[in-house]
């Protein structure tokens, strides 16, 4: 099975509604998916109603911000209760902090080009959060960048001027609600260097001990190096190894199939997680 467990719809930082995102992995030729949106479960249903059209497996998941000693890291939870109330407020905390960053960096950003935030804003789905790739958006549209990428490489990124910090949680304690709402933590792209510092294998380590399930090793923003870091700390600790596309339709260059899990590593998974997945027998591993 092609199995890719790393998505985003427009209902966070992604351009498409999560029923086409279904569309698209299935065109893609994969046969499980995982919804992963920022900090957020809104696209689930959408989602699990069109991969049941679709004949397609689906992993209902959310990418958790987090932090650990000052480095923003992101941890997929998989399977988990979505009304398990202390992880809910804990999102639910992180996802006003990101909309309140966004307006301080907007204001920044408006000093010296010509864009406002009532035109950033429009850009998210109505109630939802507002973030780094809709600020890039409208940077895309006034000319100011030509894409996403150098947008976030020339004027989102996190040691330029206008970058703001927003509040997340420690990483362990975010592993420790993610299991505590039956949920299987995975830390996605913990090699990439390119965004900012990695955290240590110490870190790694702590996390462990807080109920880490997995590291997310195939992925694209994790160089060679890293990976055999990452696969040689995975087989230390027992952790599994995944692998993913990180989609977020033309918002960035991923495609959806691009680095893939094992099916060995999706049936650990649903073995592990409080929901089932989506897509009766076909797809129990």
């Amino acid at each position: 099975m092609r199995i890719d467990l790393h998505t985003h719809s427009c209902l966070s930082d992604g351009t498409e509604p999560p029923a086409a995102v279904m569309a698209a992995a299935k065109a893609a030729g994969l046969d499980v998916v995982a919804l992963t949106d920022h900090d957020s479960t809104a696209g689930w249903e959408e989602a699990a109603n069109a991969a049941a059209d679709l004949d397609l497996g689906l992993v209902r998941g959310t990418e958790i911000s987090a932090r650990w000693q000052g480095i923003t890291v992101h941890l997929l939870s998989y399977l988990h209760d979505p009304d398990y109330g202390p992880l809910v407020q804990m999102m639910d905390q992180v996802k006003r902090a990101r909309w309140e960053r966004a307006e301080v960096m907007v204001d920044r950003l408006g000093a010296d080009f010509p864009i406002a935030w009532e035109n950033v804003a429009a850009r998210s789905a109505p109630g939802r959060p507002v973030g780094r790739p809709h600020i890039a958006d409208e940077l895309v549209a006034k000319g100011i960048v030509a894409d996403r990428a150098e947008a976030f490489a020339r004027l989102l990124h996190p040691r330029g001027s206008y970058y703001v910090r927003y509040w997340s949680v420690e990483a362990d304690r975010a592993v420790e609600l993610i299991r505590a709402a039956g949920g299987v933590p995975v830390f996605a792209h913990p090699g990439a260097v390119g965004r900012q510092r990695v955290v240590a294998d110490a870190a790694i380590e702590a996390l462990v001990q807080a109920g880490l399930a997995g590291l997310e090793v195939r992925h694209r923003d994790n160089p060679p190096e890293q990976r055999a870091r990452l696969t040689e700390l995975a087989e230390r600790f027992g952790l599994l190894q995944t692998g993913s596309s990180d989609y977020h339709g033309s918002g960035k260059p991923n495609r959806l199939g691009e680095n893939l899990t094992d099916e060995p590593t999706l049936a650990a998974i649903a073995a592990q997680g409080a929901l089932p997945l989506i897509g009766g027998g076909r797809w129990a591993p």
